[in-house]
């Protein structure tokens, strides 16, 4: 009987070993599984909140390059207008080429304050005999601001008040007729198809350093060619700013200047979200200590006072 009873013992101890270690096991899973949740939860909660930063530091990048940066270039045709009602029929045009232009876009000014811009006229002059028998002419142009809001039309208002004018000179280049005829025998066939013109293309600065003024903003330039024989296929006006400091590099350096931004911003912000989470954990280690004497359900100083009591009262004084 005792063998049977040891047989039966040395049985049970395989079992019990074996079902231990299932159960180590299963306990040693769910640990591991309780951990992996709790890493991917944290991984994403951090991912999350990185996210979120970059996302916001680019924005305020995006936003402060969108105030702080103005238009670099501006362009827009010229269209001249000029009186034929001569009196003498010699003359055709009664006038000289006038043409109004409006300075601003989306009724928005094109031009920002204390922006140095450059302004130069682009004439696609014909080479013919009468620009060539021209010479010199010259070329004004004044720059009006107005108080009743936008300038539509292309004649001149009666409230515009005159804030820039400059004038100046141009002329074609010469060039001798055997040079001529040569550049026509050469590009005949050009000339033939439509693929070339006989044309100079002039471009004449108007303005090398042109800032507007905060109170007086431009609103419309009128650019006058003082000749009544000049001879113009197409007018371009083209204006472009001159950028220094921040906003050189800024313009110059968009990739690096964006790098930058960018990291200042997420570091900035990662470290105020810093400082606010452990103001936060120091609050919540430091709240179960204090005393609250407001009307809530915490301790206050009577109910301490009376459980004191009550205590003495049941130990006895030599207890206290």
């Amino acid at each position: 009987m005792g063998q049977k009873s040891d047989m039966r013992s040395g049985d049970g101890e395989p079992s019990a070993r074996m079902f231990g270690a299932l159960l180590g096991l299963q306990d040693a899973v769910v640990t591991w599984m309780s951990r992996a949740r709790q890493r991917v939860i944290q991984g994403f909660t951090v991912f999350s909140i990185v996210f979120l930063l970059l996302w916001i530091s680019a924005f305020l990048y995006g936003s402060f390059y969108y105030s702080y940066m103005p238009m670099a270039a501006f362009s827009t045709p010229v269209h001249y207008h000029y009186r034929t009602d001569c009196e003498s029929p010699a003359s055709f045009l009664c006038s000289y080429p006038m043409a109004n232009i409006s300075l601003m876009r989306n009724k928005k000014h094109v031009l920002t304050f204390g922006q140095a811009y450059q302004m130069s006229l682009q004439l696609d002059m014909p080479d013919s005999p009468t620009n060539q028998e021209l010479g010199m002419f010259m070329i004004k142009t004044t720059c009006f601001s107005g108080k009743g809001g936008q300038v539509a039309s292309s004649a001149r208002s009666a409230r515009q008040l005159l804030s820039a004018s400059s004038s100046r000179f141009s002329m074609l280049r010469y060039r001798s007729e055997l040079l001529r005829s040569l550049s026509t025998m050469l590009f005949l066939p050009a000339f033939l198809t439509g693929v070339s013109e006989q044309k100079q293309v002039l471009e004449v600065e108007l303005f090398s350093d042109y800032t507007d003024d905060p109170y007086l903003p431009s609103v419309t330039a009128v650019i006058e060619i003082i000749s009544n024989k000049v001879q113009i296929y197409s007018s371009q006006l083209n204006v472009h700013a001159h950028f220094t400091g921040i906003r050189y590099l800024l313009f110059n350096f968009p990739l690096l200047s964006a790098l930058v931004g960018v990291s200042s911003n997420f570091v900035f912000l990662s470290l105020l979200f810093v400082l606010s989470y452990v103001k936060l954990l120091l609050k919540e280690d430091w709240a179960p200590v204090q005393l609250r004497t407001d009307g809530g359900r915490n301790i206050n100083q009577e109910e301490y006072s009376n459980a004191a009591g009550g205590t003495a009262e049941l130990v006895g004084p030599r207890r206290m």
